[in-house]
């Protein structure tokens, strides 16, 4: 499996723009359990952004609890963009 990118924006930011096949989680779903990412195995390589990192790093404890071990902080868009993609 590739590298799952996941925008922790809220769904009106996340519309206005955002990675091409990126999964949006805002932090409440990721608080509620993200069965979104249920399919996901656990040590797939998860891209994690918001606008500016801030969320995105508040996120990353969540994806651990819920059992994920690889995950980078993209920041944003444009960092992953660049970097991950």
């Amino acid at each position: 499996m590739g590298k799952v990118i996941i925008d922790v924006r809220e769904p009106f930011e996340y519309k206005m723009g955002h990675v091409k096949g990126a999964i949006n989680l805002p932090p409440s779903r990721l608080m509620a359990g993200a069965v979104e990412l249920e399919d996901i195995p656990k040590d797939a390589e998860l891209v994690v952004y918001c606008r500016s990192g801030a969320r995105s790093a508040a996120s990353i404890p969540y994806l651990q609890r819920l059992g994920y071990t690889n995950i980078t902080n993209g920041i944003n868009q444009g960092h992953v963009e660049h970097h991950y993609l």
